[in-house]
């Protein structure tokens, strides 16, 4: 069977109930994002690396309770208050210009037990807010953060990147790449990207020779 090439298709990130992948490492945040009623004060802060799954357990959770998804650094210090379940998306890149709103907001929604989740790479204790109010608030809401990926939560995350950039490796090319693949969400994300660019350049597939030279890795003597 021919190898599939590589075309320089428009990304489409997958951010349904049937494409998030729960394991020993997320299992926790899957659970806790998914039953905002057990949350203390009905808020509950999500951290955990860049692809580890954040936004996508942010936007099952919006889909399920009707919620808008606010980035934190586009938040409008003018924006009218919530009356429904909110997120608010990278909370550690919040600008000083929000921060009052963000604290009433946050008094607001607690008072009418209206569910609040928030996101970051660190827990909000960590987060550069100069607001004493809102930096008190905010580091006594419930954390749970997404652990470093193990075995089967690396796998998935790697298939993901590939089915989003509408990739379809060879089996050998993804067998090579689980083995000397920097073990974090991180490396996952960018070994692919760097696959994804090589591939559309040289308008070929992703193998395991694509593999081995972007990986460089050392071919098997013999």
């Amino acid at each position: 069977m021919a190898e599939q090439l590589a075309f320089d298709w428009p990304r489409q990130d997958r951010m349904g109930a049937d494409t998030f992948f729960v394991s020993e490492a997320n299992a926790e945040a899957h659970a806790l994002v998914t039953m905002p009623a057990a949350w203390p004060e009905s808020k509950l802060a999500l951290s955990g690396p860049r692809g580890a799954g954040k936004t996508h357990l942010a936007r099952l959770f919006a889909d399920r309770n009707g919620a808008p998804v606010l980035n934190a650094p586009d938040i409008d210090p003018a924006a009218p208050l919530p009356d429904g379940p909110l997120v608010i998306e990278d909370g550690d890149r919040l600008p000083q210009s929000a921060q009052e709103w963000l604290f009433h907001t946050h008094n607001h929604m607690r008072a009418r037990a209206l569910p609040l989740l928030l996101t970051g790479q660190t827990p909000p204790n960590r987060w550069p807010i100069t607001l004493p109010d809102l930096a008190s608030r905010l580091s006594a809401t419930t954390c749970v953060a997404i652990a470093d990926p193990d075995e089967r939560l690396l796998d998935a995350v790697l298939m993901k990147q590939f089915q989003d950039r509408q990739i379809a490796p060879t089996p050998e090319a993804v067998t090579l790449l689980r083995k000397h693949i920097d073990r974090s969400f991180q490396g996952a994300i960018e070994a692919v990207a760097a696959l994804d660019r090589a591939a559309m350049d040289e308008r070929r597939a992703v193998n395991r020779a694509l593999v081995q030279r972007i990986m460089d890795i050392a071919p098997r003597s013999g």
